[in-house]
């Protein structure tokens, strides 16, 4: 069965600039998910900002395995409401991808909890990724390094919390370096952040580029971890504790009673 994987973009720059439109005439979105379809046993579909509900509904989220976000221009205008449907759906067990300019967005910020914050420099230069764990399934296939003739630099520090792995180291031409792959587990799903993707650039048609992509929905799909509620909060009694209690001082909630308060 295929994984089912949603490819967001704020589809803001191919609109509104001609370079970017004439680069990615389907959008950033369509050019990421036409290569996530030609890469095999990945069924990816695609949704913007300017979609009903940002094509984030609660029943397409349920049927997401992983999400992949691309943002830049309108991190502000995404409902708040969405970046927390989408939270939920990652404790719950769907894996994100978070690209480029994501690293400002709303949910990646949530999700981190910490400002996201980078250096960074507009002027086309070369961009060098290491890999710097090439046992991880997101590195399979890959050479030990691989370059982008033009890309953004962005440069540490990146205000990130520790990641649970750093799969990509970039140097740039400017002589910067910067953690440009990093995963983290929040709540049952898999989180990977991967740097590359300026918008004036033909960068997600690079090979490289698109097979680290590909590696990382396989990586990110965990269907064992997948849970229905992550709001649950059981109240368990106390005939039901492994252990014999004996119940004492005041009590503010019923035996068994639903929720948390």
């Amino acid at each position: 069965m295929s994984i089912n994987a949603v490819v967001w973009n704020e589809n803001v720059h191919e609109t509104h600039n001609k370079i970017v439109g004439d680069l990615y005439p389907k959008g950033i979105h369509g050019a990421i998910a036409g290569a996530l379809n030609a890469a095999g046993g990945i069924s990816a579909t695609t949704a913007t900002l300017q979609d009903d509900e940002h094509g984030l509904p609660a029943e397409r989220l349920a049927k997401t395995d992983v999400l992949l976000w691309w943002g830049h221009a309108a991190h502000g205008d995404v409902e708040d409401a969405v970046v927390e449907r989408v939270a939920e759906a990652v404790w719950a067990g769907m894996g994100l991808i978070v690209l480029h300019s994501g690293h400002f967005s709303k949910i990646f910020k949530r999700l981190m909890g910490t400002p996201c914050n980078l250096t960074w420099r507009e002027a086309g230069e070369r961009e060098r990724l290491w890999v710097t764990s090439r046992n991880h399934p997101i590195t399979a296939g890959l050479p030990d390094h691989f370059e982008l003739e033009n890309e953004e630099m962005y440069g540490e520090p990146f205000g990130i919390p520790e990641p649970l792995e750093t799969v990509f180291i970039s140097w740039f031409q400017g002589g910067e370096v910067f953690r440009s792959g990093a995963t983290w587990r929040r709540g049952a799903g898999n989180v990977f952040y991967f740097r590359p993707g300026h918008e004036t650039y033909p960068t997600y048609f690079d090979a490289n580029v698109q097979q680290v992509l590909a590696n990382a929905v396989r990586w990110a799909h965990n269907p064992a971890a997948r849970i229905t509620d992550v709001t649950d909060a059981p109240n368990i009694p106390v005939e039901r504790a492994c252990e014999p209690i004996t119940a004492r001082g005041a009590k503010l909630h019923t035996d068994g009673e639903d929720g948390f308060r």
